[in-house]
């Protein structure tokens, strides 16, 4: 699968300070061949988890320490969360705080976040060329027209992987 890139906050340079992890995530995704017809979020998703267990990321690590809150990011290793993002677009706000939250809270388990989400292009062509059920899904694109208007409230480096088929 072929990808696209953007930095917020310098989050290329910190993830290029951890060389083998990025080239772990580009593996990853460059490995990723999967037919139009199987293309379904679901299916997609469970072939990311797949992956990235192989590679031995933590799945699911807890973003607070506290029992009574649920929320969890999808991977981590060695100081890098990553986020694959093919729900709705109204959660972008609560995954920005998860990275956020992992990263300056008492916590400090993060040094960048890794947002994976499909460019607005190929989710065009899921829903009209393939005929898959991804409408109203969050794009790369709408990740980085949101991301500098939330400068104050998300400091953490976050490099956004925008998926093109």
């Amino acid at each position: 699968m072929k990808f696209k890139t953007w930095s917020y906050r310098f989050a290329e340079q910190v993830l290029n300070s951890k060389l083998r992890i990025r080239k772990e995530i580009e593996q990853i995704i460059e490995s990723i061949d999967i037919p139009s017809n199987q293309l379904t979020r679901p299916n997609v998703n469970k072939i990311f988890r797949e992956k990235f267990l192989q590679l031995g990321w933590e799945e699911q690590p807890k973003v607070a320490e506290k029992e009574d809150i649920e929320a969890k990011l999808d991977f981590f290793k060695e100081r890098v969360g990553v986020e694959v993002a093919f729900s709705h677009s109204s959660f972008l706000g609560i995954d920005l705080l998860k990275f956020q939250t992992m990263s300056y809270s008492n916590l400090d388990k993060i040094d960048v976040g890794v947002y994976i989400a499909v460019t607005s292009a190929f989710l065009k062509k899921l829903i009209k060329e393939y005929k898959q059920k991804w409408g109203g899904s969050l794009t790369f694109e709408k990740i980085v027209r949101y991301l500098p208007h939330f400068k104050s409230a998300i400091q953490v480096p976050i490099f956004v992987i925008g998926l093109e088929e």
